[in-house]
């Protein structure tokens, strides 16, 4: 009988890494082209009060939004802690809606103006009075579609 024997010890071969700047800036462009950036930078502090029945937005496009709700911690010292309204990254009073819904307009199409959407995205402790206000100046600039958003509760099954 034969008697096999080990030839010296074999070495892994090294494994080619000259594909891996590719596989890199394909999921570079990758996440470049998905991620969307904030175009707002929030000014004041939102929670959104809690709902059971909530739909998501088909055109974000179509949407403007109104922030209302206590100032940031690094606004609180230049503007108090009363609730404030922030239109385009800026404070601002409830009688500079109509501007605002004006300019928004003026970003649409023709053809996407009738379909404008306004997000109210309050504080869940603000008061009702300045929604009623706010709500007022919108209907005195045609902007009857108003959405409210909410996050959404989870229901216990029954």
């Amino acid at each position: 009988m034969a008697i096999m024997k080990k030839k010296g010890g074999k070495e892994v071969p090294a494994i080619s890494t000259s594909s891996l700047p590719d596989v890199i800036f394909m999921l570079l462009f990758y996440f470049m082209t998905t991620t969307v950036m904030r175009e707002t930078t929030l000014l004041v502090d939102v929670q959104l009060p809690s709902a059971s029945e909530v739909q998501k937005i088909e055109k974000k496009s179509l949407v403007s939004y109104i922030y209302i709700g206590p100032p940031n911690k690094a606004y609180i010292n230049k503007m108090g802690d009363n609730t404030r309204l922030q239109l385009n990254g800026a404070f601002k009073d409830v009688s500079e809606i109509l501007d605002f819904i004006a300019a928004e307009r003026d970003k649409l199409s023709e053809a996407d103006r009738p379909y404008m959407t306004v997000s109210l995205k309050g504080h869940k402790n603000t008061r009702m009075g300045l929604i009623t206000d706010v709500k007022q100046e919108l209907r005195k600039a045609n902007a009857l579609k108003i959405i409210y958003p909410a996050s959404k509760v989870m229901r216990m099954p029954e």
